[in-house]
């Protein structure tokens, strides 16, 4: 019997909407010796993360923790434990995740009022209550739509969910790590992310904050949460040893994704969350540059933008599989396609956690310029220099 070889895999220039290039020194943590999950040096882990990803969440939640799975699982951990069948939900659409959290919230047997704005548009207060009807226990939107590279200001949904008695359930999943984060100060009941993006971390860990006040909901529910697996009220007991009983098993939790999640957040804080932010936004104005200076259009206007993830406009004539296939054949390099109305008509660039550099923002410039040419599209003007100008002080 023939077996596999032994695994080698490529290395690429992640340039996607994820996953993002993993830090060597990530890499590492997750090759560390496994221990158990019940082992006090892995608990003194534990509570580092926590406390790590409070002060990266900007919040004094307590139950702010990594769930075990992807940022998929942050989600719905975040609707099973709020919505109970019956409960009215305000779920703001404007891209493929807001799109998802309508669908996880319907499979609960929730009643959903759904509000859309174009792809690439965020919403205004009044976008929100043209399509609110009463009350609802929760109202979610999406803080940076992966799929369109728009960054959702979250005033006006905090406003309407406050009007309408709601709680606000935010979805960090590619802002987490690339911006300044403020769950309390926004005033934020419920977030989730993922590992992947702007935490350059592996996928598999959905860091997510529960307020007090979302706290209270899951403490008041009549019927038991729908997913044993991602109770909260259970899996808090594993987390915290409260009232000198010590932690209570729940599952067994991914012990070296945990140990590459802590040396990611300890990166995060080691550069400091606003230098970090301003590396993003500083290396996403010089792709924007350059794209631009090469005559492409992007798809979301300045003030809605996000800094992380660039969504440009694919040229009429110009073959999306082709460019792609190119950067990758060549350069090692992933950019990401679009979804949904986007699909076929839209790239999506990623300049995420240790991805943010201004190398590739160089590299993703000059290959894209160079894969362009081959399918005899005529670029306007040099991209790399627009880039250096905009890095210039």
């Amino acid at each position: 019997m023939n077996h596999p070889a032994p695994l080698e895999t490529p290395t690429r220039i992640l340039l996607g909407p994820g996953p993002s290039d993993v830090a060597p020194s990530v890499l590492r943590a997750l090759a560390a010796p496994t221990i158990g999950h019940l082992d006090p040096a892995f608990l003194e882990v534990m509570d580092q993360v926590c406390a790590m990803l409070r002060e990266v969440f900007g919040t004094e939640n307590r139950l702010t923790i990594p769930m075990s799975g992807t940022g998929s699982a942050g989600m719905e951990t975040c609707l099973v434990n709020l919505l109970e069948p019956g409960d009215r939900i305000l779920v703001a659409i404007n891209g493929v995740f807001g799109t998802r959290m309508a669908e996880v919230a319907r499979r609960l047997g929730a009643q959903v009022t759904e509000a859309h704005v174009e792809w690439g548009r965020t919403f205004r207060a009044e976008d929100l209550r043209s399509a609110a009807e009463g009350e609802y226990a929760v109202v979610a939107a999406v803080h940076a739509e992966t799929s369109t590279g728009a960054l959702q200001d979250l005033a006006p949904l905090r406003e309407v969910a406050s009007e309408v008695g709601a709680l606000l359930l935010v979805d960090c999943v590619t802002s987490l790590g690339g911006y300044r984060l403020a769950l309390d100060e926004w005033g934020v009941d419920a977030a989730y992310s993922g590992t992947q993006k702007c935490l350059s971390c592996p996928p598999g860990l959905a860091p997510i904050s529960f307020s007090s006040r979302a706290c209270d909901r899951l403490a008041a529910r009549k019927q038991p949460v729908q997913s044993w697996y991602l109770d909260l009220s259970m899996i808090a007991e594993y987390w915290f040893a409260d009232g000198g009983g010590g932690r209570a098993y729940h599952h067994t939790a991914p012990i070296n994704m945990l140990f590459g999640l802590h040396e990611a957040l300890r990166l995060v804080l080691e550069e400091g969350l606003e230098e970090r932010a301003a590396r993003h936004a500083r290396n996403a104005a010089a792709l924007v540059a350059g794209l631009e200076a090469m005559g492409l259009e992007l798809r979301v206007s300045p003030s809605e933008r996000l800094a992380p993830l660039t969504a440009v406009a694919i040229p009429d004539g110009v073959d999306d599989g082709k460019v792609r296939r190119h950067l990758l054949e060549r350069y090692g390099m992933e950019i990401g396609g679009g979804l949904g109305p986007m699909q076929g008509n839209t790239w999506r660039i990623g300049l995420m956690g240790a991805g943010s550099t201004r190398r590739n923002v160089t590299l993703c410039l000059a290959a894209l310029r160079e894969a362009l040419e081959a399918q005899e599209w005529a670029v306007g003007g040099d991209p790399l220099a627009a880039a250096a100008a905009a890095y210039a002080p």
